[in-house]
């Protein structure tokens, strides 16, 4: 086939015929019409009180429990546990955590609890990012615990309790999951919501908020920083460290890299606030 004339990155390309009536792909993302129109939507919206970030994870959420093939999740947890000792004890300790932010509210300031206490009352924010609930299934589990424990991640990698410091738990959050987890078929289950998550903010900041695209940069390199060169401390029991002084919890959790980072005034920005 002469393909002289056919410009350089357009060759290659080779559709195939097909006799469906829909879109068919061997993408079972793509196929999901849920999930390309939740894309096409948080690629290129602007940010509004009408749907905030929140209620598009939400949704995010529902898609992908409907797309996730739960039987092979298991089974690769199972394969993991044999060949990762940590993950394996984390497993089999089972701890989930039960507080409220009254419990938190004789913590110090500076102390992990303290900083969580003062976050959290100032910014009228829910300690269960989901309902608490009784996991079964490995995955329920792991699920659980990433979101009792999303919180402390901003406090230990640095990130701000805002709309852009939200980017260094993400990324912490894939680098790590990669850098603890041997098997990259499991590990890549552990990040898909992770990566459609942080998708949203960064074509959403460069196309709508460029502005506050160089703070978003330093949130996400320090975020993959931490996550390859840190110890696995999502695992921790963050209880434990409540009455720790910030620094020490730091070093005695293996987190290494972090600086605390100012965000505030672009998170502002980012979430239509521009005063």
């Amino acid at each position: 086939m002469d393909t002289s004339d056919t410009p350089y990155l357009a060759r290659g390309v080779q559709l195939l015929g097909t006799d469906s009536s829909i879109l068919v792909s061997s993408s079972k993302y793509l196929n999901e019409p849920r999930l390309r129109d939740w894309v096409a939507k948080i690629a290129l919206k602007k940010n509004g009180a009408d749907y905030p970030p929140a209620a598009e994870m939400y949704e995010l959420i529902q898609i992908l429990q409907d797309l996730r093939d739960f039987g092979r999740i298991e089974e690769l947890f199972r394969e993991e546990r044999r060949v990762n000792p940590a993950l394996d004890q984390w497993f089999n300790e089972w701890f989930c955590s039960d507080y409220t932010i009254d419990d938190l509210r004789d913590c110090a300031p500076g102390t992990v609890g303290g900083i969580y206490y003062q976050a959290a009352t100032e910014g009228n924010y829910e300690l269960q990012i989901v309902p608490n609930f009784q996991p079964q299934t490995q995955w329920q589990y792991y699920s659980l615990r990433a979101g009792q424990t999303h919180d402390y991640e901003h406090i230990l990698t640095g990130g701000g309790f805002n709309y852009i410091g939200e980017l260094l738990p993400y990324w912490f959050r894939l680098a790590t999951i990669d850098q603890h987890i041997q098997n990259k078929e499991l590990a890549g289950e552990m990040n898909v919501m992770g990566i459609l998550g942080t998708t949203r903010y960064l074509l959403r900041t460069v196309l709508h908020y460029p502005e506050t695209w160089g703070a978003a940069l330093k949130c996400i390199e320090q975020g993959i920083a931490i996550g390859r060169n840190s110890e696995p401390f999502w695992m921790a029991k963050m209880e434990d460290y409540w009455h720790t002084p910030l620094d020490e919890a730091r070093r005695k959790l293996g987190v290494h890299g972090a600086l605390d980072l100012d965000t505030e005034a672009e998170g502002r920005i980012w979430g239509g606030l521009r005063a």
